[in-house]
């Protein structure tokens, strides 16, 4: 072993020990990343290499981006946009058992056409589903399970801040990216629908039935969508057509929102200042992320030890699908300690070489590591999701994580399905070459 490596090893240590002490994710990578850098080349090296980073990525034009489409899902939060979709499928679903859990699912799905963020899904859909739940006497383990797991799908249904992020560090069309989600989300969605009712036939008490509506009142109801069809067609479109590119997506996505919204008279001036005050918060924590993953990844570079990880993989006698089910355990195991952000820009230096020796598609790669990001935001201990929800909602902690477990083995299915068939990510990218 090379001195370079071993020095990167105790780097990798010291960062997990400055993760479990409880330092900022972003600055903990930041000082390993320069010390690092120090002990290897020398201070004057690493304080340019430090400032460069630093100008780099807070000047980044295609990192301006994440706090766009942040304002776009902030501005839908607090509009009442979920609201209004979750009422419409509750309509639609809500008289079956389990049905009130499944409309949160199909509400968490499309509002994740207009919301990239996990914790925002989950926040606007437990206000907004846990008190009609609790009304038809559900357990308290499916409300807070359904809405912990189905909250997730803000990061896999277009537009995804991960998505934006991994596109950015590995050189790939964050458009395909974009399109690739899509029909992984909803084999995720249709995954957990299934889930809740196996668990409702099992256990009908979990989810009793609710109200049956006419179809009057549902198709009366369908209104409530239209703002977000409006939206994920115009962005989308956009994308798809060329008009823009996703940076300037973003732009469109969070001028369209707040017109449509405006227009329609659904938020306040309070409520347009609680959007840009939680978009500061988000943003501000996502880029010094981005900025000590950056100048941890420099660290990396010198130490070799990407590298060495991905030589030593290519050298290992096993099928390519084990070793990417070895690499899919890993990400699931650091999820539950670490932020999912954070873990991915983490790892994206070391296990991007081997996925792409191994010969995997990029494109591919990225809807996986959406997928394990997923899992990472609602298992202890460390699931925001899951945090978000008792929060809100009171519902206790320990509660919520047991509620989980039915959609993470739906995760899992869904995981395995897209494994074998590569090509459900890939298609609808490949259809609009």
């Amino acid at each position: 072993m090379s001195p370079e490596v071993l020095v990167g090893i105790i780097g990798l240590l010291v960062l997990f020990f400055l993760f479990f002490v409880g330092l900022e994710i972003g600055f903990a990578m930041a000082v390993v990343g320069f010390v690092g850098y120090v002990y290897l080349s020398s201070f004057h090296a690493a304080a340019n290499l430090l400032a460069k980073d630093a100008f780099d990525v807070f000047s980044s034009y295609s990192l301006t981006v994440i706090p766009l489409f942040i304002f776009m899902g902030q501005l839908a939060a607090n509009s009442g946009i979920g609201k209004r979709l979750y009422e419409s499928a509750h309509k639609f679903i809500g008289h079956i058992p389990g049905g009130l859990a499944m409309a949160t699912v199909i509400g968490c799905t499309f509002f994740g056409a207009i919301c990239g963020s996990t914790t925002a899904t989950a926040a606007t859909f437990t206000s907004v589903a846990v008190p009609e739940m609790r009304k038809f006497k559900y357990h308290d383990s499916l409300i807070g399970g359904s809405i912990a797991s189905a909250g997730g799908l803000g990061i896999m249904i277009p537009p995804s801040v991960i998505f934006i992020v991994y596109g950015i560090f590995t050189q790939q069309s964050i458009g395909t990216l974009f399109l690739s989600g899509v029909l992984p989300g909803f084999l995720i969605c249709f995954s957990f629908i299934i889930a809740i009712f196996l668990w409702c036939v099992k256990n009908p008490s979990l989810g009793p039935k609710g109200d049956k509506f006419t179809w009057r009142d549902r198709i009366r109801s369908l209104p409530g969508a239209i703002e977000i069809i409006i939206i994920f067609i115009v962005v989308m479109g956009g994308m798809m057509k060329g008009f823009f590119t996703p940076t300037e997506g973003g732009a469109v996505a969070a001028f369209v929102t707040l017109l449509l919204i405006v227009i329609t008279r659904s938020i306040s001036l309070s409520g347009i200042g609680r959007a840009i005050i939680e978009t500061l918060v988000s943003s501000c924590m996502i880029m010094v992320i981005v900025f000590g993953a950056t100048v941890f990844g420099h660290f990396l570079a010198v130490t070799d030890i990407p590298f060495v990880v991905a030589a030593w993989v290519g050298g290992l006698n096993l099928p390519k699908n084990l070793i990417m089910g070895l690499i899919m355990l890993i990400y699931l195991i650091g999820g539950c300690v670490i932020d999912a952000l954070a873990l991915i820009i983490l790892t994206i230096p070391i296990f991007y070489p081997v996925v792409i020796q191994l010969g995997f598609d990029p494109i591919w790669f990225g809807v996986i590591i959406v997928l394990i990001s997923m899992m990472g935001v609602m298992t202890p201990p460390v699931g925001m999701n899951s945090y978000v929800v008792a929060g809100i909602s009171k519902i206790p902690l320990p509660t919520v994580f047991k509620g989980i477990w039915p959609f993470l083995i739906a995760l899992c299915v869904c995981a395995a399905i897209l494994i074998a068939f590569p090509k459900i990510a890939l298609f609808i990218p490949a259809l609009l070459k």
